[in-house]
């Protein structure tokens, strides 16, 4: 294995490879105070947080497949006890997440080998990537169908025309009882064409041979904080030849702040707002990703609304 001088990130971080044999490329994905710190804020059952941490580790390795400059969103929806999660990665690296739990879950061993049907139900996944300003926004929707996020994640590409990729997701806690996720991917591009039979039949080879090295991976191994990214690849591809690239950090960061959460009850309108009072006058937003709250009083509001309309007043002029 050769790499190409890069800062020794081992956790929380993308970890691109490309194996020498076949030119598929790859993403290893590790979360470790990362995830252990946004499923902390949290108090799910641990079949969530399990899920949810797959979750992140599959947008981070989602997103890092793609050129954009603003947020890429992955999101499902069901009709299950957890109708819906929502895992967002900027593209500095800022990584947040959270489930919403509205019924009884199951218990682990009823879940089994089945989270997606048993926790999230029927329902949808769904890709985002918004560049913001006047940049078209880009989405891809497909129905949850199978027993994992990985099964999903798999029928998605299958109706793709862009490129094939196979994913192995893990998540689970550590010896110190930590949480941990790992997301390990590998990629090829569509073929353009202008190659024969044989070559085409080599090159499925080549891919064949690549996704059953990647799926030798084992949980432990992918969640393992002593195995360095560099080691998990060249156990598994070093037959083949694998070559590491600069690794790409992930910390775990929301975009949350009080200024937003004013804006936002601006928003709504003072009237609505009267209803959501406490009894001491004050209104709170908590956010959902990192569960911290604010509380506004109206003297608060009336700043916020004066700074809207000044702002407003201000576009006005320029039009």
């Amino acid at each position: 294995m050769s790499a190409q001088s890069a800062p020794a990130l081992t956790d929380d971080c993308v970890q691109p490879f490309l194996i020498d044999a076949s030119g598929v490329n790859g993403r290893l994905v590790r979360l470790g105070g990362a995830i252990d710190g946004i499923l902390a804020r949290h108090s799910y059952p641990d079949p969530v947080k399990r899920l949810l941490g797959e979750f992140l580790a599959l947008g981070a390795g989602l997103a890092t497949t793609l050129k954009y400059d603003g947020v890429f969103t992955l999101q499902t929806k069901g009709d299950g006890p957890v109708p819906m999660m929502v895992a967002d990665v900027t593209s500095e690296g800022a990584v947040r997440g959270f489930a919403q739990v509205t019924g009884e879950t199951p218990a682990s061993e009823a879940i089994g080998d089945a989270p997606v049907p048993r926790l999230l139900g029927e329902g949808y996944l769904a890709f985002t990537v918004d560049q913001g300003g006047d940049m078209d926004r880009y989405q891809g929707v497909v129905e949850l169908s199978g027993a994992t996020l990985e099964d999903c994640v798999h029928h998605y590409f299958e109706q793709s025309e862009q490129f094939s990729s196979a994913i192995k997701l893990s998540a689970g806690t550590g010896r110190d009882g930590s949480w941990r996720a790992a997301c390990l991917s590998v990629q090829r591009l569509p073929d353009e064409g202008g190659t024969g039979a044989q070559a085409r039949e080599e090159t499925e080879d080549d891919w064949r041979r690549a996704v059953t090295l990647m799926a030798t991976a084992k949980e432990a191994e992918l969640l393992d904080p002593d195995l360095t990214p560099d080691q998990l690849l060249f156990r598994l591809f070093h037959e083949d030849g694998v070559r590491v690239f600069e690794p790409r950090a992930l910390d775990d960061r929301c975009r949350c702040s009080r200024e937003r959460s004013g804006r936002m009850l601006i928003a709504l309108g003072r009237e609505e707002l009267s209803d959501l009072k406490f009894d001491d006058g004050t209104v709170e937003v908590t956010c959902q990703f990192c569960n911290r709250s604010e509380r506004f009083t109206d003297a608060d509001l009336d700043v916020v609304e004066a700074e809207v309309a000044r702002e407003a007043a201000e576009e006005e002029k320029t039009q």
